[in-house]
């Protein structure tokens, strides 16, 4: 990556329009795709981070960064149950939920974004399942993506960004802790 983004934060109008498709895949949009994650992988090394003072992230959209595309990046590991790690990695184009669960699932702690600074305290609400369709630049191809949990709410945020949505929009401004028992909580 030649350099640091620079996060575009929530009082920038930008972040409120709408992204556009993007017609044609070219080397410069999944190099830019590409950028997107190794912003996301290097904002998770400490070392890194604390030298060009950037805060760690899971995911990054285009428009975060001042592009109005449809274009995103996921990264982060997991532990699984048996102690294994898991690497979620998207680098997604024109992604599309298709299909969401009614089950739904937020995190304890409430979410947080890159271009937010401000805390919002409350708990956003996700579809615990969904399916993305998107062109998958690690795989160079169209494909549908089944997300369940965090993978599911960190998708489900980023796509948000696409569409100009932010996640404290979510929130319930009359109770913004209220518990919905059938939910998930992460």
């Amino acid at each position: 990556m030649k350099n640091v983004f620079k996060i575009v934060k929530d009082s920038n109008p930008s972040l409120r329009k709408r992204c556009e498709e993007v017609s044609e895949i070219t080397p410069e949009v999944i190099n830019f795709v590409n950028d997107l994650h190794e912003y996301l992988v290097l904002s998770q090394d400490e070392k890194y981070a604390e030298k060009h003072n950037i805060r760690e992230g899971v995911g990054l959209a285009a428009p975060q960064v001042g592009r109005n595309i449809k274009a995103l990046a996921v990264y982060f590991e997991e532990q699984n149950e048996d102690g294994t790690i898991n690497v979620v990695d998207h680098r997604l184009i024109n992604p599309k939920i298709i299909l969401e669960s009614i089950k739904e699932v937020y995190l304890s702690g409430g979410e947080g974004c890159l271009s937010v600074d401000e805390e919002h305290k409350g708990y956003v609400y996700r579809h615990y399942k969904i399916q993305v369709k998107a062109f998958n630049v690690l795989k160079m191809k169209e494909e549908i993506i089944t997300a369940r949990g965090y993978e599911a709410i960190v998708l489900q945020h980023e796509i948000d960004h696409l569409n100009g949505v932010l996640f404290y929009d979510h929130i319930n401004k009359k109770d913004p802790f209220q518990v919905k028992e059938e939910a998930i909580r992460l």
